[in-house]
């Protein structure tokens, strides 16, 4: 039985640990990036976006 685990997966899982362990070397730097990488390769790109720009709005709105 092959089991694939696709890449998005996978670097979340490592970033998950990454930073619950507190970890700041290189390679915990690397993991983070790529799971940002190939989050941004997917349909979650889009929402994440969304989200993000309407926190951004949110916190303009309470400014002033």
């Amino acid at each position: 039985m092959i089991l694939s685990i696709s890449a998005v997966l996978l670097f979340g899982v490592a970033s998950l640990f990454a930073i619950r362990a507190k970890s700041t070397s290189f390679g915990a730097a690397l993991v983070v990036f790529l799971f940002g990488f190939y989050a941004a390769a997917t349909g979650a790109a889009g929402p994440i976006d969304q989200v993000m720009a309407s926190l951004a709005h949110s916190l303009a709105q309470m400014r002033t």
